[in-house]
């Protein structure tokens, strides 16, 4: 079975079948995605990330698929069926609706009318009706009705009828909505208003909306129905069963209209409510990965002694130092619209030489931000060189602040001064604090409990793993919590660097990486080319993988130079012909990638972070007017359009439709046209200004 695994997984995702077979026997092998994507280019045909993750998936479900066909074969044991057409059927099948068809017929079941009648010695009388020749029918209604019974559940459970039902769904099929009327006027029932009596074919509904409405049905406010035209699909069903039009015929339709009713049109809007909602489940998971990878991919400062606040009215804004590594000096608690405040601030920007200022993006941000520019301007004033603000994302802080993480980090600090460390850190370095937070509580998704909990773990896994090692970290210096996503690693293995390198000292090179307790060639060969350290060797510090140090030396030689000035020297890359350089194992894209690496290792791929400002004049939703421009960032990215932070401590809405074509990313800085205010609903309609 499992030599057709590729050939199968190529025509599915359209990708060749020698390309499949070469990333299978990677992953089999235990290469991870994202290794297999940078270095084994050659094996695979350069194939990406994402190509590579839909093999792996489509993978994943024909070994599934494979275990329950041992389960099915075991079953057909157990009732001694032994027909060899049947199970040359199962073993050629590859599609899991397809198969449980064909299983339909002698999967364990409740008893049913069907039952009874066949243990009544109705079974003749049954096939002879199906045959539908003029007969004598008895009279006792009792055994036409479990004939009937018995013809509706072979109608029910046959593949033609079952096929003809789901193409009637696929192309017809009606997603209805009702409200719950003794519901429908409790509070919570009103978010979902637009759904009291909603009515859409199902191929059009939108995944944001069968979400809402399925999670409005859980709820209790919502009857949804999902159908067809009735007698479109009687009549096909019609034309695979009526054979005559006599009075047997005439106990067939009966059967066949029961049969519908009572036991295929139930069974295929099951099948279909799920596949629909998978359908709108991975379009949800999608989005949410996307913003997870752009919201780890945000520019880090970089290491600078940083003031971070996490604002607050009542309690005070919670002040934190940290110095360029993220460590802890110290914290405090200052109020706002207070002397004592200001002049607090002063004393700790001029005693810890504070580089930059982080404010979190909640309650009092806005208050918080004013006071911080304030204390800033007085500091220019004076000639002190004043630190830049920022406002950061508090996505996620107080989850991190009350984890396991944070207690081991901070374990005699209170939630609120690890809430507002956290802030601080995201400005420092954001990829290295949010991978201590599960991925589904940074708050950059929709419907993120509605969904499938283990394809959204799995895919934001994916996503923080792809992030983290497309960036690349340093052995040095990278948290257990980084470490755990790089290639190969895996917690226990981060934890044994982390342990290695405080009873050892700094990593001199990738390869004192072999010391580390139970890290071996493999998980080496998996890992190492994502690890960065300054060492003796510059190629440690870039992506150049160390199977590739013995090609970029010989580069180097060619040229009549050190590698290091190989790497310095522009001209001299320049001159390097890659084709001197092929071999059966490194062909021209691993050269390729190893030529531009050189041009410049250990870059960042991140870019730099902006200070950004609100519009002084704009406070509250009251503030806004009709056609007012104003800057802004971008909060969340849905299905249906993006969220705006205006600094009015309520997000604005830019449908997709006054996008004007432009595609947003997570935290852009924006500039917005206020279209529509409901200041009753608290709802602000925005259009992009280009």
């Amino acid at each position: 079975m499992e030599n057709n695994y590729s050939k199968i997984i190529s025509g599915a995702v359209g990708i060749g079948e020698r390309q499949v077979a070469a990333t299978i026997t990677l992953l089999d092998e235990g290469a991870t995605i994202p290794f297999i994507a940078r270095y084994r280019k050659e094996k695979t045909g350069s194939l990406d990330e994402v190509q590579i993750a839909d093999i792996q998936a489509y993978y994943g479900k024909l070994q599934e698929l494979s275990k329950r066909k041992e389960t099915i074969y075991a079953r057909l044991d157990e009732l001694q069926i032994t027909d060899p057409e049947l199970r040359k059927r199962i073993e050629n099948c590859w599609d899991a609706t397809e198969l449980e068809d064909i299983y339909l017929p002698y999967k364990p079941h409740k008893k049913t009318r069907a039952d009874i009648a066949i243990e009544k010695g109705l079974l003749p009388l049954a096939e002879e009706i199906l045959k539908q020749r003029p007969m004598r029918l008895p009279g006792n209604e009792e055994d036409l009705q479990g004939a009937r019974d018995i013809i509706a559940q072979r109608i029910a459970e046959d593949e033609r009828s079952r096929n003809a039902m789901r193409r009637e769904f696929t192309y017809s099929a009606v997603l209805t909505s009702k409200a719950v009327k003794t519901k429908a006027e409790e509070p919570e029932a009103q978010n979902y208003k637009i759904y009291f009596d909603f009515k859409s074919p199902l191929k059009y509904v939108k995944s944001h909306q069968l979400l809402a409405i399925r999670r409005a049905e859980a709820e209790g406010f919502l009857r949804v129905d999902i159908s067809p035209d009735t007698e479109k699909a009687l009549d096909k069903l019609a034309r695979i069963w009526l054979k005559a039009n006599n009075d047997t015929a005439y106990q067939v339709e009966l059967a066949m209209e029961d049969s519908y009713k009572r036991l295929l049109k139930p069974s295929i809007e099951t099948e279909f409510a799920a596949m629909s909602k998978e359908k709108a489940d991975q379009e949800a998971i999608r989005v949410f990965a996307d913003n997870l990878r752009q919201l780890l991919l945000g520019a880090p400062l970089g290491q600078k002694r940083v003031l971070a606040l996490d604002p607050g009215f009542r309690t005070g804004c919670k002040t934190v130092v940290l110095n360029e590594l993220g460590d802890l000096l110290m914290h405090d608690v200052i109020y706002l619209h207070n002397l004592q405040s200001t002049k607090r601030l002063q004393e700790l920007i001029k005693q810890y030489q504070i580089e930059a200022i982080a404010i979190g993006n909640g309650t009092a941000s806005r208050e918080t931000e004013e006071m911080a520019r304030e204390v800033t301007k007085g500091l220019s004033a004076n000639g002190y060189s004043a630190p830049q603000i920022y406002v950061v994302s508090e996505a996620g802080a107080s989850v991190y602040s009350a984890s396991k993480i944070a207690r081991e980090e901070f374990p005699d600090e209170d939630v609120t001064v690890r809430g507002a460390v956290s802030i601080g850190r995201r400005l420092i370095d954001p990829l290295a604090e949010l991978v201590k937070i599960e991925p589904k509580s940074i708050g950059v998704g929709q419907y993120q409990h509605d969904v499938d909990q283990t394809q959204l773990r799995d895919s934001l896994q994916q996503t923080v793993e792809s992030v983290v090692n497309y960036v690349g970290v340093d052995v040095n210096t990278a948290s257990k919590h980084l470490l755990t996503y790089i290639s190969g690693l895996g917690p226990a293995l981060a934890q044994n660097i982390v342990d290695y390198r405080s009873q050892n000292g700094a990593f001199k090179s990738r390869k004192e990486l072999l010391k580390v307790p139970k890290l071996g060639n493999k998980t080496f060969e998996q890992a190492a080319g994502f690890l960065r350290l300054k060492g003796a060797n510059p190629l440690d510090n870039s992506a150049v993988h160390p199977e590739s140090y013995g090609i970029v030396e010989k580069m180097a030689k060619d040229q009549g130079c050190s590698v290091t000035d190989l790497i310095a020297d522009e001209e001299k890359r320049k001159k390097i012909d890659l084709n001197r350089y092929v071999t059966a194992e490194v062909g021209i894209p691993t050269l390729t990638d190893i030529l531009k690496e050189l041009a410049q290792p250990g870059r960042d791929p991140r870019g730099e972070t902006e200070e950004f400002h609100f519009d002084e004049s704009v406070h509250k939703i009251e503030d806004l007017q009709v056609g007012m421009v104003l800057p802004g960032i971008v909060t969340n990215i849905s299905a249906f359009g993006a969220f705006v932070d205006m600094g009015i401590h309520k997000d604005g809405l830019i449908h997709v439709s006054r996008m004007r074509g432009r595609t947003l990313k997570l935290h852009q800085h924006v500039r917005v046209q206020i279209e529509e205010i409901d200041i009753k609903r608290q709802r602000i309609s925005l259009a992009i200004n280009n």
